[in-house]
């Protein structure tokens, strides 16, 4: 969880510093969503051998996943670079929220989710708290670090992101349920890197096919504080993401796609106060009132899972207290047993 929560917020952050000091380039940021994954290759030297036992699925099975997840997690970064440069990042924060009322639609038709009153509540208030910020467009393109006009373009890109990005979680969760079927680091990790290598090569595609690479120079010449603060930002930005990406699966393999994204919802509120420090972001009462609403709805969620805790415990103390009972008059009836 902490994972997931310090590199969403840096990730986002440094996502936006880079286009407020002179970056440019729509798959130069998407690329570094990804660009990462040779960190996972490092890490899995270091993790344990698996088991004897330990399912291994095939080549074959696992090569088709690992190229559709990255082609579409490519796609998804792209829709992301673009809505994070036409919004200012507290606006993109808090439209990028509705990503769990999405999850909650793809969870219940991949994974079966539960749909309750409490998870049915965090969806509308989610929509409706995103519905506020189109309301807020006007003040928001006052912005000069954010492209006038842009802003209807970019809350739909950020809405198009979000959805996907929920359909990815739960095809993650659906691939370790019933294609992987072992819960390890080393899976997750193998996971990650995988998907994350084809999803970097499509972006590596685009930025070559759409001639970007060719400015690269140039951006690199002309960023705020020179070419040395423009690497940082971009390597910055590319461990952040991983951070966040491996938390992310390993939430998802541990408790459930939703739960993953309720931690990421989590890191709401930071990334619009950070932005109004260190972007001159305006917190508008439209703002505020649409942050409160987000929070409301992560906390319906965070409530739901703590109902079911405590059903689940209760159904496991109900069960070894069972289990006891048919033990002691099992003993009592047996005539050899000891005294």
């Amino acid at each position: 969880m902490f994972m997931v929560l310090c590199g969403q917020t840096v990730a986002t952050l440094l996502g936006r510093l880079y286009y407020n000091s002179g970056g440019n380039s729509k798959w130069m940021a998407t690329l570094t969503q990804s660009a990462g994954s040779p960190l996972l290759a490092i890490l899995l030297l270091f993790t344990p051998a698996p088991a004897a036992d330990e399912p291994r699925p095939a080549a074959a099975k696992m090569a088709p996943i690992y190229v559709g997840l990255g082609i579409i997690i490519g796609f998804d970064n792209l829709m992301y670079s673009y809505a994070l440069q036409y919004l200012p990042v507290s606006t993109f924060s808090l439209v990028a929220a509705t990503q769990l009322g999405f999850n909650s639609v793809t969870s219940r038709l991949i994974n079966a989710q539960r749909f309750t009153v409490l998870i049915a509540n965090s969806v509308v208030v989610l929509t409706f708290s995103a519905a506020l910020l189109g309301i807020g467009a006007s003040s928001d393109e006052t912005a000069s670090s954010v492209p006038r006009g842009k802003y209807p373009a970019g809350f739909a890109l950020t809405l198009a992101a979000s959805a996907v990005f929920a359909l990815i979680l739960s095809l993650f969760e659906a691939t370790f349920e019933k294609v992987v079927r072992t819960r390890t680091l080393r899976w997750v990790l193998r996971a990650q890197l995988w998907t994350n290598v084809v999803a970097s090569t499509v972006s590596a595609v685009g930025l070559l096919a759409s001639g970007d690479w060719r400015t690269i120079p140039a951006e690199m010449a002309a960023f705020k504080d020179g070419r040395a603060r423009y690497v940082a930002t971009l390597v910055g930005t590319a461990v952040s993401w991983q951070v966040m990406a491996v938390g992310s699966l390993r939430l998802i393999v541990r408790v459930s796609s939703l739960f993953a994204n309720v931690t990421g919802t989590l890191s709401l509120p930071l990334v619009p106060v950070f932005a109004v420090a260190l972007f001159g972001d305006r917190m508008t009462g439209i703002k505020a009132v649409s942050m409160l609403m987000a929070v409301w709805g992560f906390l319906s969620y965070a409530y739901q899972q703590y109902i079911d805790g405590r059903r689940a415990a209760g159904a496991g103390k109900g069960r070894a207290a069972a289990e006891c009972r048919v033990c002691a008059a099992r003993a009592g009836s047996d005539p050899d047993s000891p005294a």
